[in-house]
């Protein structure tokens, strides 16, 4: 099924494409089979699995529709929206990325500490409609000359390649560590990062491992402490959300389960900055430190993390944080979410970087130099006239921009798309948190695109708390997770939290 059909009579010497080439039909061992049907099902059984592969990802086997291939790198906020919605009619629509879900990141802070349960905040890419195909790979490097991008299976490292018309490069980004030592290496152990999926599992799984071997009979006073101390690194919107999920997760569920280990608790978030939430006022800002200040968490600001080393005289397991100010603080668990970095496939990029590595773009979300043919978005592109800061809700705004302005396209010819009419715009709808605790913050005093933005109220408390879960819970794709997520809310609020270490 993977080999083209001749045309009149199979020759006597027939070359597959991409194969290896010792591999030929020769006629006198197919002879005896009366169509050439027969005759390629048995050359394809003939085939080894290196040689499926190459014919099935060679050049040569594109498209048969006619419809010029759009190929979407990554599956975050930007990749997922612009392959959802771009006409399936007019173009071939495919997808690579290492994960085959888009991750509703506002939720995953909840996710971590059982709030709510790991599949209901992410969708599969394959369940986009009319979608051609889909290669769970990382893209290794594009040739702009021959329109191919070379790719790598996430499995077994076999390389193979996927011809583009149109390319759409939103690959997103990845944790930034700023060369602290000891954080990269003890990563995945006391060391976690808060980005994907994984990431919230591991930290739910440490948190459950921390009490459990601190609950332990005989165990040393100051191992318990060091265990039952958590610290949070980054002072922005997922490090302050996930830092009142996890207090609500530990005094309203493990203090029921771990009683004689409450006094022992410790959460502490560190911040290098001068304050919290950056991007919102500075009355939401001050209000967030002050409730999280009620409720016994330790805020250190101006105060950034030197680096991460085993305690002297006690075992490599036992670690501690060193800051730059000379203190230091032992610790059973650290989230590490205090910035991003672009990933090593654009870096190497042969395109136009920015100050901070991310892919330079016009006003078009074109790539200068191939513009109707290259675009990028999201966290791994910038518009150096009118930067803007690497937000979920910036990345959507792009795919939704970039699908539009290609849907109105007639793409027949395969030629380079000329530029939309309109340069994109980017609308801030405003800014929201929640910090556990039935409270949260709305900050709507810059709302609006460009010049014409208009300045609202804040809003914190209840009420905030509210709009922000009634929010996220309707942008939801599926209307299997619109379902779910309340679900799981209401039995985490009646039955409590999940304390399960699996």
């Amino acid at each position: 099924q993977f080999l083209p059909k001749p045309r009149g009579r199979v020759p006597a010497t027939l070359p597959l494409p991409s194969l290896s080439p010792s591999f030929r039909l020769d006629t006198k061992v197919f002879g005896m089979l009366a169509t050439r049907r027969r005759a390629l099902r048995f050359a394809a059984l003939r085939l080894r699995p290196g040689d499926v592969a190459a014919a099935f990802f060679s050049r040569g086997f594109s498209s048969s529709s006619g419809k010029p291939r759009v190929v979407v790198l990554g599956s975050g906020w930007g990749g997922f929206q612009v392959a959802k919605d771009l006409d399936k009619d007019k173009y071939d629509v495919r997808v690579i990325s290492p994960a085959n879900h888009f991750l509703f990141t506002p939720l995953l802070p909840s996710t971590a500490v059982g709030t709510l349960e790991f599949r209901c905040i992410q969708e599969p890419v394959r369940t986009l409609k009319g979608l051609k195909e889909y290669y769970q790979a990382k893209a290794r490097s594009i040739d702009t000359k021959e329109r191919v991008i070379a790719c790598r299976n996430i499995f077994n490292e076999r390389e193979f390649t996927v011809p583009y018309d149109y390319l759409v490069i939103a690959c997103g980004a990845k944790t930034n560590t700023f060369g602290t030592p000891g954080v990269a290496e003890r990563e995945g152990e006391q060391v976690q990062f808060l980005k994907h999926l994984y990431h919230s599992r591991k930290i739910r799984n440490r948190i459950s491992e921390c009490f459990e071997r601190a609950s332990e009979p005989m165990i040393p006073t100051e191992e318990r402490k060091r265990l039952l101390s958590f610290i949070v690194v980054g002072g922005g919107p997922t490090s302050c959300e996930f830092t009142g999920e996890l207090h609500d997760f530990i005094t309203e569920d493990c203090t029921r389960w771990f009683p004689d280990l409450k006094d022992d608790i410790r959460i502490t978030l560190v911040e290098a900055g001068g304050g919290l939430l950056g991007s919102f006022s500075q009355s939401l800002a001050t209000y967030v430190q002050k409730s999280l200040q009620k409720r016994n968490i330790d805020i250190r600001l101006n105060t950034a993390v030197k680096s991460v080393e085993s305690i002297p005289g006690q075992k490599s397991s036992a670690v501690q944080a060193k800051f730059q100010d000379g203190s230091s603080l032992p610790f059973g668990l650290m989230v590490w979410s205090a910035g991003l970095k672009q990933v090593k496939f654009i870096d190497s990029l042969p395109f136009e970087h920015g100050p901070t590595g991310r892919l330079i773009i016009d006003d078009y979300l074109q790539i200068p130099g191939h513009e109707g043919r290259i675009f990028s978005l999201g966290d791994c592109a910038v518009n150096t006239t009118a930067p803007l800061a690497p937000l979920a809700k910036a990345a959507q705004q792009h795919g939704a921009y970039l699908a539009k302005h290609m849907n109105a396209k007639n793409p027949r010819s395969k030629e380079p798309l000329g530029s939309p009419d309109k340069a994109f715009s980017f609308f801030n709808p405003g800014s929201m948190a929640q910090i556990g605790g039935w409270e949260g913050v709305l900050d709507f005093t810059h709302v609006g695109s460009g010049d014409q933005q208009m300045s609202g109220p804040t809003i914190t408390g209840f009420a905030a708390w509210v709009t922000w879960r009634s929010a996220y819970w309707g942008r939801q794709v599926s209307v299997r997770n619109k379902i779910l997520i309340p679900l799981h809310w209401f039995q985490a609020w009646l039955f409590g939290r999940d304390i399960c270490r699996f």
